[in-house]
């Protein structure tokens, strides 16, 4: 039986240059309701930041619930959908070229390769497919009986500890024998420890990792 080799990838700031949650949010909705639902989530945030919320969740992931809810409750799935596919096309021009490379040489070996990221799965599946990824672990947004979005997350943020949860509950008992993880923050650290061969990306990521 051939070993398993899998190479698992952040995708902000690691594949892509920079941030592609919030352009995606302001490109979906518009700037004018982004422009309200970041209003509406500013004291959300600001608590949060203070430690005054009391769900005991990192600041960022109660700042991200809120803002996600604010822009997609009510919303039709099937739009969600349709705007995802649509910028999944365009991410190819914020890639880094070094980190296409690498997901290249992954390819060439007959690696697996999977997006482990807090973005959105509307439009990380897509991108997934269109350049050769064999999995996708991501946000991913609830849809009611009559297929209009809630506004809620199906789990919580795939951030810190939750990225290896979900990592191990989609490997199951198929350990592999070899594993990479590409990170850029301190969001990636349990990630990369699950790896053999855990990769910081870039110059920040650098300062994260040793610290």
């Amino acid at each position: 039986m051939t070993s398993r080799q899998i190479a698992a990838f952040d995708f902000d700031g690691t594949i892509s240059h920079r941030d592609t949650l919030v352009p995606f949010l302001a490109k979906a909705c518009g700037p004018i309701a982004m422009a309200k639902a970041l209003t509406c989530v500013a004291p959300t945030a600001f608590k949060a930041r203070a430690g005054l919320d009391k769900s005991g969740l990192h600041h960022r992931d109660v700042t991200k619930a809120r803002l996600l809810r604010s822009l997609f409750t009510g919303r039709e799935a099937s739009w969600l959908a349709a705007q995802g596919e649509s910028y999944s096309r365009d991410l190819t021009k914020k890639l880094r070229q070094e980190m296409v490379e690498q997901v290249q040489w992954h390819q060439s070996h007959g690696h697996e390769l999977v997006l482990v990221s807090a973005s959105l799965g509307t439009y990380l599946r897509p991108f997934a497919e269109l350049h050769g990824f064999d999995h996708v672990i991501a946000v991913e947004m609830q849809t009611d009986a009559n297929g209009h979005l809630t506004g809620e997350m199906t789990g919580p943020n795939v951030r810190g500890p939750e990225k290896a949860k979900r990592l191990k509950a989609w490997l199951g008992e198929a350990r592999p024998e070899t594993m990479w993880a590409y990170g850029n923050s301190s969001g990636d650290t349990e990630l990369l420890a699950m790896a053999n061969v855990p990769v910081w990306v870039g110059r920040a990521a650098s300062k994260a990792a040793a610290t």
